[in-house]
Order: C-alpha cells, then sequence, then structure tokens
C-alpha cells in the first residue's frame, strides 16, 4: 500500500472529506501510476477519485469498533518517531 495513505477509521474526530478524498486521490495515484493525468485521461481521473473517495466514506460510516478512538497528535508522534528511527544516518 501507498506510504502516504494513512489509517482513517477510529479517530477522534472523524477523518473529514479532505482526508478521505487525499486518500482517494493518492490510490488512484498510485494504480494509475501518475501524479498528474494527461489532459485526455483528465476526467477518467477525476471519476476514479470521487468514485474511490465515495467508496472510503461509505466504508468509514459502516465500520464499527469496540477499541477507544484514537487520537491523532498522539498517532502522529509515533509516525514521527518510527520515521526519525527508519531515515537515521
Amino acid at each position: 500500500m501507498c506510504r502516504n495513505i494513512h489509517q482513517l477509521h477510529n479517530f477522534e474526530p472523524p477523518a473529514t472529506a479532505d482526508e478521505i478524498r487525499a486518500a482517494a486521490l493518492q490510490y488512484v495515484r498510485k494504480i494509475a501510476g501518475t501524479t498528474r493525468p494527461s489532459q485526455i485521461n483528465q476526467e477518467a481521473f477525476d471519476r476514479a477519485v470521487a468514485a474511490v473517495a465515495a467508496a472510503t466514506a461509505d466504508l468509514l460510516g459502516e465500520l464499527t469498533t469496540v477499541a477507544p478512538p484514537k487520537n491523532r497528535e498522539i498517532e502522529a508522534a509515533k509516525a514521527r518517531a518510527r520515521a526519525e528511527r527508519r531515515y537515521a544516518s
């Protein structure tokens, strides 16, 4: 999976439409193999991003868990610590 796509489920506050769209955009970019589609492919690219974002929003709306919601700041700090260990000289 693309490293730029982050978990969106079980956070307080819930994922925003912008976060869902950003994840969908990263997914479509990965699948298409391009960050900027050609003009002729732009419409198909945009439709795919919208479809993936809609499916993601539906999925997030239906998922349930008994785990307590995660804190975004704590999870971001954990990710930074992992990155520091991964990329340490």
